[in-house]
């Protein structure tokens, strides 16, 4: 007898979903060969295209940059006007 949470494990195995089929792997191999050779763009970015378009600054650094400016300013002008 199978008890129900093997009956659940067994429906809900996810290693089954992880490696697609042989024949789902040929399809996509050549639809990328198909695009490839139509002069469309990958779809994953390589690594020197993702660091090309990264901005030297860090978004934390240009955080506190920005804190600090806008910042000063409210103070500068909190003091202008109320003192």
């Amino acid at each position: 007898m199978v008890s129900f949470s093997a009956i659940v494990f067994l429906s809900r195995n996810p290693s089954s979903r992880l490696q697609p089929t042989a024949f789902e792997m040929r399809q996509r191999n050549e639809k990328f060969a198909k695009d490839a050779r139509s002069g469309k763009k990958p779809t994953h970015l390589s690594r020197q295209e993702k660091l090309a378009k990264r901005s030297p600054v860090n978004i934390w650094i240009l955080g506190v940059i920005v804190f600090v400016v806008v910042g000063g300013v409210l103070f500068e002008l909190a003091r202008l006007l109320f003192l």
